[in-house]
């Protein structure tokens, strides 16, 4: 992953808000202005660089960006704009309002960060929307999905590198024990996937593999495609290598969007 880099000498906010607005008057817009701004700052100067937008010119930076910029470039550069976790709440409001809403996304931004960054997503989606992401989950997920996400969502995990193998031996018991009842949506297995700590559920993963012969990713393709199915795999995936799902699911579809593409492979890293 690339990392981000942000420049020895870096101007103002002031001056970086003022080449912005040059940019967004001009013929049109400068694709490149923008991203060697917004794309070399850390999330702090681009925290300070939109406040201080708003104070000189008494209007949301993104209201420029949206109207010079267009398609998956303008969505992209709008996203990078705000915090981490600001961009993850934004997404999943975006997720849950939407018509058809993919709740994989809410799985990933769980599984796949830290459970003190889910904090802040979740205070920041109620500070942007009023609501909380619980709530929001209730009114639109159904049954088992609804049960598996509030449960992701609800817990706080132990964020340390501690595992009891005891725990491993007996757990993938009970995980395999859900898979042979295809009671996807039992309670343990909820339990399992929503409060233990990475590092037990990676190794409670390999107990399962060792034990019956089969990766728990492997045993649940044999389910089919249903929803609550695919947001397993997809916590699961999260959990084990988020990397490796990332670059299954984000990155083949951006790739013919060049322009997008580089932008987010050269300067987008997680939580930056």
């Amino acid at each position: 992953m690339a990392t981000l880099v942000v420049p020895d000498s870096v101007p103002s906010p002031t001056e970086d808000s003022k080449t912005l607005m040059e940019a967004c008057r001009g013929a049109g817009p400068d694709e490149k202005v923008f991203i060697s701004i917004l794309g070399h700052r850390n999330s702090s100067q681009r925290r300070n660089i939109r406040d201080t937008y708003q104070q000189l010119y008494n209007e949301p930076l993104t209201n420029c960006l949206y109207s010079e910029l267009t398609d998956h470039f303008r969505r992209a550069i709008i996203l990078w704009t705000h915090d981490p976790a600001e961009r993850d709440a934004i997404r999943a409001n975006e997720v849950l309002k939407g018509r058809n809403p993919q709740l994989e996304v809410i799985v990933e931004i769980v599984c796949a960060n830290s459970p003190h960054h889910l904090q802040t997503v979740k205070q920041a989606y109620c500070a942007l929307f009023n609501s909380s992401l619980e709530k929001d989950i209730a009114a639109r997920a159904q049954t088992h999905k609804q049960k598996l996400l509030l449960g992701l969502v609800g817990s706080f995990r132990y964020d340390k590198r501690v595992v009891d193998m005891q725990f491993a031996h007996w757990e993938s018991a009970d995980l395999f024990e859900a898979m042979q009842t295809k009671e996807l949506g039992y309670d343990d297995l909820i339990y399992i996937l929503s409060t233990r700590n990475a590092c037990q559920l990676k190794d409670s993963f390999k107990m399962y593999e060792q034990q019956f012969k089969l990766p728990i990713y492997e045993d649940l393709k044999s389910y089919g495609g249903d929803d609550l199915t695919s947001l397993l795999k997809v916590a699961v995936q999260c959990i084990v290598c988020p990397e490796k799902h990332f670059a299954e699911v984000v990155f083949p579809p951006l790739l013919p969007l060049c322009r997008v593409a580089r932008f987010v492979l050269k300067n987008a890293v997680p939580n930056c």
